[in-house]
């Protein structure tokens, strides 16, 4: 079974994954947490649990959805898994983070890539990662089709998709990524998006004004 538990993190609001199986072993989804109370937060949940964190993930490397990254390794010593397309993402960070208020960035570096196709596994759990470019050039989500749970990032969001006004971002790719791969999968997929409340495929395919299939 998988167990999932939201944060929201940072002045964007980001949404934080933990992902953990019924033996406990834990992956962390995109940590945006950068103040001492919201590490706190992410840890103390972990020690309740009795979680073991074994790998560090990022969908993509836009700075509300790594500012955790550098903690988490340190914290609990595990490695960080991405899409190879996007690590001049991840290493530019640091050129604009105090601009955005955030002087104590800790940068990271990657330790596996991972692609469309392979099947990443959190303890017992297996996913399909899917690449999902558009918003990022190295976005990539993780679906669970027999449990019906997708873990998106900021690709589809309820009743929007994720901007494309930002280096390496285009609108006619991420619709693209949007209906011809992602809206292949079962209405009562329930998506688990980088920010925002969660959503389904089939709400989204049904009434999103951006990519709704007509």
């Amino acid at each position: 079974m998988i167990n999932i538990k939201q944060f929201v993190f940072n002045p964007f609001m980001e949404n934080t994954y933990v992902v953990y199986d019924d033996n406990k072993n834990a992956a962390i989804i995109d940590p945006g947490c950068y103040e001492g109370y919201e590490q706190d937060e992410l840890v103390n949940f972990i020690k309740a649990e009795g979680l073991n964190v074994e790998q560090l993930i990022n969908t993509h490397c836009h700075i509300d959805h790594v500012l955790g990254n550098a903690f988490v390794k340190d914290k609990f010593g595990v490695e960080l898994y991405m899409h190879e397309k996007d690590l001049p993402i991840l290493e530019a960070v640091p050129t604009y983070s105090a601009a955005y208020g955030f002087a104590n960035y800790q940068p990271t570096q990657p330790d596996h890539f991972i692609k469309e196709g392979d099947i990443h596994k959190i303890g017992d759990i297996e996913f399909e990662v899917l690449f999902l470019p558009g918003h990022a050039p190295g976005h990539i989500g993780f679906m669970n089709e027999a449990e019906r749970v997708f873990i998106g990032g900021d690709v589809l969001f309820d009743g929007s998709i994720g901007r494309t006004d930002l280096p390496g971002g285009d609108h006619d790719t991420l619709i693209s990524s949007i209906q011809n791969k992602l809206f292949k999968y079962h209405d009562d997929v329930k998506v688990y998006c980088g920010h925002g409340p969660e959503t389904t495929l089939g709400k989204e395919k049904a009434t999103n004004p951006f990519c709704a299939i007509k």
